[in-house]
C-alpha cells in the first residue's frame, strides 16, 4: 500500500513569518532612510497630472481599499504599500475617474503579492467591486501599473520604520504589541489622507509612534523621558527638525479627531434612518391591520 500525504487545513492567521530581530539594527535603518525618497509620489499630482481625479475621490477609494484589506485580514503593510503604488501611478499617468477603482484593485493585487503568503485573487477583488470589473481588466491594469512603476515595487512604507523606532524606545516589553497596534492604526489613517502624501514614510512613522504613546498615556520606564525628549530622540534618528515632527504628530492627532467625529455622525445618521424606517413600518402595519375592518364596513 502506497503511503498517502495528509494535508491539514491551517488557519490563515497563522501563515505569518516571525519578526527577525536581527534586522532591527542601524545598518538596516540607515538603508531605509536613504531609500525612502526614491518612492515618494508627487504631492501636487492632482493639479499637474490628474484632470478628473480629485482628493475627495482618492479618500473614498482609499477607504474602500482599507475595508477590503481589513475584511480579508491582510498583513498590515499591504494597505500602505497599495496606497504608495496608487499615488506613484497617479503621479505619472493621467487616469479617468471611471478607472480609479480598477486601479485601486490592481494596486491591492500587487501589494498582496509582495507582502502576503497567500495573495488576494483577481476573482475575489472583482467581487469586492460588485463585479464592475473583470479579472481580464484587472490583469491588464496590473501590467500597466507595473510598467508605469518600472517594476520597482520594493517601496518603503511607514510600517517599515515602526519596529525600528519601538526597539529604540525605553518602554516595557509587554507594552510593545499594543503600542505597535496603535501606531499601525495611525499609519493606515494617514494613508487615506492626501495631507501626508508629501511626508517621508519615516516622518509619518515617527509621528504615529509619538501619537500612539501619548494617546495611550503610556508610562515610559525612564520617568525622565518626556514627550518632548521622545520627539527630539526620533527627530534625531530620522534627521529631521523636532518642530516638523511635532507638527506632523499634531496633524495625525487632528486627523484622528476628525475621523472619530465623522464616524459618530454616520452612526447617528444610521440610527436616525433606522428609527425612521421603523416608524414607517409600524405605521404601515397599523394601516394594514385596519384595512379588513374598513372593507367589511363598506355596504355594496
Amino acid at each position: 500500500m502506497e503511503p498517502q500525504l495528509i494535508c491539514c487545513e491551517v488557519d490563515a492567521s497563522l501563515r505569518r513569518a516571525h519578526q527577525d530581530l536581527n534586522l532591527l539594527n542601524d545598518r538596516v535603518l540607515q538603508a531605509l532612510l536613504r531609500a525612502e525618497d526614491n518612492y515618494l509620489p508627487a504631492a501636487n499630482y492632482f493639479k499637474c497630472v490628474q484632470k478628473e481625479i480629485t482628493p475627495y475621490m482618492r479618500r473614498i477609494v482609499s477607504t474602500w481599499m482599507l475595508e477590503v484589506c481589513e475584511e480579508q485580514k491582510c498583513e498590515e503593510d499591504v494597505f500602505p504599500l497599495a496606497m504608495n503604488f496608487l499615488d506613484r501611478f497617479l503621479t505619472v499617468e493621467p487616469t479617468k475617474k471611471g478607472h480609479l477603482q480598477l486601479l485601486a484593485a490592481a494596486c491591492m493585487f500587487l501589494a498582496s503579492k509582495m507582502r502576503e503568503t497567500i495573495p488576494l485573487t483577481a476573482e475575489k477583488l472583482c467581487i469586492y467591486t460588485d463585479n464592475s470589473i473583470t479579472p481580464t481588466q484587472l490583469l491588464q491594469m496590473e501590467l500597466l501599473v507595473l510598467n508605469k512603476l518600472k517594476w520597482d515595487l520594493a517601496s518603503v512604507t511607514p510600517l517599515d520604520f515602526v519596529d525600528h523606532f519601538l526597539s529604540r524606545l525605553p518602554i516595557r516589553r509587554e507594552k510593545g504589541p499594543i503600542l505597535r497596534k496603535h501606531a499601525q492604526t495611525f499609519v493606515a489613517l494617514c494613508a487615506t489622507d492626501v495631507k501626508f502624501i508629501a511626508n517621508p514614510p519615516s516622518m509619518v512613522a515617527a509621528g504615529s509612534t509619538i501619537a500612539a504613546v501619548e494617546g495611550l498615556q503610556m508610562r515610559i520606564m525612564d520617568n525622565e523621558v518626556t514627550s518632548q525628549k521622545l520627539t527630539e530622540q526620533l527627530a534625531q534618528i530620522i534627521k529631521s527638525d523636532p518642530d516638523c515632527l511635532r507638527a506632523c504628530q499634531e496633524q495625525i492627532e487632528s486627523l484622528l479627531e476628525t475621523s472619530l467625529r465623522q464616524a459618530q455622525q454616520e452612526q447617528q445618521q444610521q440610527h436616525s434612518a433606522a428609527m425612521e424606517t421603523k416608524s414607517m413600518v409600524d405605521a404601515a402595519g397599523q394601516d394594514l391591520s385596519a384595512t379588513p375592518t374598513d372593507v367589511r364596513d363598506v355596504n355594496i
